[in-house]
Formats: structure tokens, C-alpha cells, sequence
């Protein structure tokens, strides 16, 4: 009988085992074999990677909450800073779009150059937004995390992942991405983009992998390239490691020249 008290579990169905310390090596491993399976299936093989803050808004969300600030329903300040903010939001999304229908337009029977995102709000939902509005597919690849963090509603179905650990969903970003394009934001952002220049500085990454740094006001105070130079803490030539825009024609151009001179006959990622 199924209700037995003395009928044995089977190891790979005991949650408490599954859930314990010991079972951490099948845990990580299924954060690699899980999402292998299902871009196979989705024949999903490079991507364009956006990175960039949770915290921003679109447009209209963000001149809404202006007026609701100036009516008494918040902070002024607050409030426009994140309509200035807005235009990266705005920009992210018309970028992804433009990016995905220049991939449509590829020819052969699968999409190259997936958009993908961290999956959440702000400059993730951004991107995904603007894939979805081109009609192409783009991933989502969430964090469970103590405070509240979700899929936004663009990510392709079967094309959304929820990673417990942070180093296999870095993995997943790194492992396909083409390209990437790092629009404003906080530690998170810094994070993902400084491990990538590491990456590729010391060699550990040896595709050419063209990156993106949207947005020469927040870069240039918040990150003094040129100061770690100066100091010799990087040598002069890893600036050219990544290219400086504020113009989505700019960033488009870049990307899809690059793609097109070194990605397009590439079969696979290869790190």
C-alpha cells in the first residue's frame, strides 16, 4: 500500500534529502541541467545580454508618480529623478526591440541573439518589454531573494528560470552571451558587469564578447575609468574593452557590427 509506514523512499524523491546540505552538488547541478534542457528545446543558442537597475520606470509610470508627488503623494525630488531616469527604461526597451528584429531578420529557422534579462522590474522588464513588442522570444533569468523579486510579465513562455544560486544564473548570462549591454544601475549591475570585464581581461572568457555602457552621465561619475588608469590599476587598453554611448542608433550599430564580424558563424556558446 502507498500509505505503508515501512515502505522505503526512493533518495531522488525525499525532499528532506533533497533539501539538505548534502544534496547541494544535485541542487547546482539541476541549475545547469534544467535550463540546458529547455533552451535546447527552445533551440535558444546566444543571447544579448541587458543588464541594469530594477528601480527604473517607463515613462508613464514615472511622470504619473511626478504628478502624484507634486499633488502630496511623495517625494519631489524622488519622484523626477526617476522621470530623468526614465529615459533608459525607454531606451533599453526600443534597443531590445530593434536587436530582436534584426535577429528575425537572420536568416535560417532559429532566432540568434536572444534578449536576456535578470527577469525582473525596471531595466530587465524594459528589454524584455521591447523583444516581446518585436515578436521575438527573450529570457528571464530571476533570483529568489528575502525580499520580493519576480518574472515580469514579457519573459517567453518555457523561456523564465527562478536560480537559487546567484553564480549558476551568472553562469547562464555569460555562458550564451554574444553581447551585452550594461544600462544604469546599482550593485547588482556593477557586480554582473565588473565579473564580465574580469572575465575577459584575464582571459577566462576568449570569445569576443562586445559591451555596451549606456549612458555617459551615470558612468562616467559613478565609475572613474580613467582615474584606475591613471593609478595603474588597469592598463590603458582595458578601456577598449567596452564602448561608451548615450544614442541607441550608436549602440545598435555597434552590436550588430559586431555580431555580424564575429558571432554569426559561431554554432554555440564557448566560453
Amino acid at each position: 500500500m502507498d500509505d505503508d509506514p515501512r515502505r522505503l523512499t526512493k533518495a531522488y524523491n525525499d525532499p528532506a534529502f533533497l533539501s539538505g546540505r548534502e544534496a547541494r552538488p544535485l541542487r547546482i547541478l539541476a541549475e545547469y541541467l534544467e535550463p540546458k534542457a529547455r533552451f535546447d528545446e527552445q533551440a535558444v543558442q546566444d543571447t544579448i545580454v541587458f543588464f541594469g537597475s530594477a528601480r527604473l520606470m517607463a515613462r508613464d509610470a514615472a511622470e504619473a508618480r511626478l504628478a502624484a508627488a507634486r499633488a502630496g503623494d511623495g517625494n519631489v525630488a524622488e519622484a523626477e529623478m526617476r522621470l530623468h531616469l526614465s529615459t533608459y527604461y525607454e531606451a533599453a526597451r526600443e534597443l531590445a526591440r530593434r536587436l530582436t528584429r534584426w535577429s528575425m531578420d537572420l536568416p535560417g529557422e532559429t532566432q540568434r541573439f536572444v534578449v536576456c534579462t535578470g527577469g525582473g522590474p525596471g531595466i530587465m522588464e524594459a528589454a524584455n518589454r521591447g523583444a516581446a513588442e518585436a515578436g521575438g522570444k527573450n529570457i528571464g533569468l530571476t533570483i529568489s531573494l528575502p525580499i520580493e523579486e519576480f518574472e515580469n510579465a514579457y519573459v517567453s513562455d518555457r523561456l523564465g528560470f527562478e536560480f537559487h544560486y546567484f553564480f549558476m544564473r551568472k553562469f547562464w548570462f555569460t555562458y550564451m552571451a554574444k553581447a551585452i549591454v550594461a544600462m544604469p544601475g546599482g550593485f547588482g549591475t556593477l557586480d554582473e558587469l565588473f565579473e564580465i570585464l574580469t572575465l575577459i581581461q584575464t582571459l577566462k572568457i576568449k570569445k569576443r564578447l562586445p559591451i555596451v555602457l549606456f549612458g555617459h552621465e551615470y558612468w562616467n561619475e559613478v565609475i572613474d575609468f580613467d582615474a584606475l588608469v591613471r593609478f595603474g590599476t588597469i592598463n590603458a587598453d582595458d578601456l577598449d574593452l567596452f564602448h561608451h554611448t548615450d544614442s541607441i542608433d550608436d549602440a545598435f550599430d555597434y552590436v550588430t557590427r559586431e555580431l555580424t564580424a564575429h558571432a554569426l558563424d559561431d554554432t554555440g556558446p564557448t566560453l
